[in-house]
């Protein structure tokens, strides 16, 4: 077996949910549950087809997420995997139940805009996500102005009141 990282690659400030499912018809779910969800959503999906053709399957609302969901599904590589790029202004926060809700989904591993590697393991018969390693890790503990500035921020960006 071999072990390798896959950095995802994106612009800095593009979040993303890394997933896995199990059977082709997650593509359609998925794609179908987001513009449920959020109407008007820009976003590209593509998963990495297990069996059969063994193909990346894809699909979404915005050509530029597309290419990168296609990009990132082929370089992770790892069987009933699928990756979701939101466009400007879309966050996992407002998705990422009602795809954790979508029937073939398994287990999701991130939802992050921070930088990202897949920890993907290589067997004879394919690939396989241990897990990632989403952004840097701590520096220390928060002091009171750490809270506070915290609580304000989530105010100001309208996730939190009073």
């Amino acid at each position: 077996m071999d072990l390798t990282t896959v950095k995802i690659q994106k612009p800095e400030d593009v979040n993303f949910i890394l997933g896995q499912s199990h059977f082709i018809k997650t593509i359609e779910d998925v794609h179908e549950a987001l513009v449920n969800a959020v109407p008007g959503i820009k976003f590209g999906l593509a998963f990495c087809e297990a069996s059969g053709k063994c193909l990346v399957r894809w699909s979404g609302t915005d050509e530029a997420m597309i290419e990168l969901a296609k990009k990132n599904a082929l370089a992770i590589g790892a069987g009933h995997s699928f990756i979701v790029f939101l466009g400007d202004g879309f966050y996992p926060i407002n998705v990422l139940k009602v795809i954790q809700n979508t029937p073939e989904v398994c287990h999701i591993f991130c939802a992050t805009a921070n930088p990202t590697e897949v920890l993907v393991a290589e067997t004879g018969q394919g690939r396989g996500i241990l897990g990632v390693v989403d952004g840097s890790a701590p520096k220390g503990i928060e002091a009171e102005e750490d809270i506070a500035w915290r609580k304000s921020f989530l105010r100001k960006i309208g996730y939190k009141i009073g």
